[in-house]
């Protein structure tokens, strides 16, 4: 389990000018709050960031809310007038439970993993979790249901989908060694588990998804393994590789010290091959109570990682536990799950190293705590989530310019 909560937790157009320009019809301003979430049916504490289809409908998720008081989730569509709908509430049975990032493909069907649910039985009761595709008009169909066994257990970052309408994941639970796994479904719901972690020096929880280069080759990270130190010897997380022949190897082991320790997030992938990524903490071990802030990391081809940035829990933000994006100029773009002004921050990390916060969250209307990485809508404009925070305290979406 992360070291970041008590929960198990844990990408055109642009969008209409009514996300981006206030209803008194002035400039935009540089931060500007979406929608807050209202109630529990509404949906509560978005852990996840956005995706977007061809008209300019965002999707997303609620890790909780829905049918019942505290519910089980939500995934909901927000249109470019502003206008909110829940397509699914999740039961927390066979449908699954706190549902995680969704993936969205040309026809506009929705894919997504859900950390609880399926099998009643599984996984001290709560089930296990499940692979979902959700139609534009809602209808959900279960993909997959895992079984806490050799499949995995327990699935938390956002699916791929390759060309044959396959899907590619990971379960941060389950698998032989119980350090979870990399799976793929087909696209008639039959899963082949690629790899199993073994712990140790393999890696051990994937809290990610994967990401995919142009050969086919698989990154991703876990959050503990590939070491000794870290959460009692479990190890500080890896960064790790499966080739599209099927060969696994680990890149980089984290330490926790000036490198960082326990990633979350995702990793990014530029033209040249580099990867870049987060890490919830390690950095410096003097700072957020000697634990390290964080760090924002490169790994260049073939080679150790650089520290690109080490949060210090002040004004800059720290623990950031979601995936990067980038500009063209090679700017870094993420968000930290606290600090700033004490409810974390959005911020730009320039190639020199230097951070510019571009807001820092305060807890009020604009929200508090953002998980969600941010989503790119326009060449200047960013949307994500914040889990708490707003009218309500229910969490806000919100949209960001440079």
């Amino acid at each position: 389990m992360s070291r970041i909560s008590n929960y198990r937790v844990t990408p055109a157009l642009a969008l209409a000018a009514a996300f981006l320009v206030p209803a008194h019809g002035a400039i935009a301003k540089k931060f500007n709050v979406l929608y807050s979430f209202q109630d529990s049916q509404d949906g509560a504490a978005p852990h996840a960031g956005l995706v977007k289809d061809g008209s300019g409908n965002l999707y997303g998720t609620t890790f909780y809310g829905g049918d019942t008081q505290l519910g089980y989730g939500t995934l909901f569509e927000l249109a470019p007038d502003g206008t909110k709908t829940v397509l699914h509430a999740f039961a927390g049975g066979p449908d699954g439970g706190l549902p995680t990032t969704v993936t969205i493909d040309g026809a506009g069907n929705l894919y997504g993993s859900a950390q609880w649910g399926g099998l009643a039985y599984g996984c001290n009761g709560n089930g296990c979790g499940v692979v979902f595709e959700v139609a534009p008009d809602g209808d959900e169909t279960v993909l997959y249901t895992f079984s806490g066994a050799n499949d995995g257990a327990y699935p938390q970052g956002a699916v791929v989908l390759d060309r044959k309408g396959g899907l590619y994941g990971t379960a941060q639970g389950g698998g032989a060694d119980k350090a979870g796994v990399i799976f793929r479904l087909t696209s008639d719901g039959k899963e082949k588990v690629l790899h199993t972690f073994a712990g140790g020096s393999d890696g051990d929880s994937p809290l990610s998804g994967l990401i995919s280069d142009r050969s086919g080759n698989l990154f991703g990270t876990t959050n503990r393994g590939g070491g000794s130190g870290c959460g009692g010897g479990a190890g500080c997380g890896t960064i790790f590789e499966l080739a599209k022949d099927g060969s696994y190897s680990v890149l980089y082991a984290f330490t926790d010290g000036s490198d960082g320790g326990s990633p979350v997030g995702g990793l990014l992938l530029d033209k040249s091959g580099n990867l870049y990524g987060t890490t919830e903490f390690g950095g410096n071990a003097s700072d957020c109570g000697g634990t390290g802030c964080g760090t924002v990391f490169k790994l260049a081809p073939g080679g150790a990682p650089s520290t690109l940035y080490t949060f210090t829990g002040g004004s800059d933000g720290g623990q950031p536990v979601a995936s990067l994006v980038s500009d063209h100029r090679g700017n870094l773009y993420g968000t930290t799950l606290f600090w700033g002004a004490g409810y974390g921050v959005a911020f730009k990390l320039a190639p020199d190293g230097t951070e510019t916060v571009l807001h820092s969250f305060t807890n009020g209307n604009d929200g508090a705590y953002p998980w969600g990485a941010l989503l790119a809508v326009d060449k200047n404009t960013f949307a994500s989530t914040a889990s708490g925070g707003g009218d309500k305290d229910f969490g806000t979406l919100f949209s960001l310019r440079k």
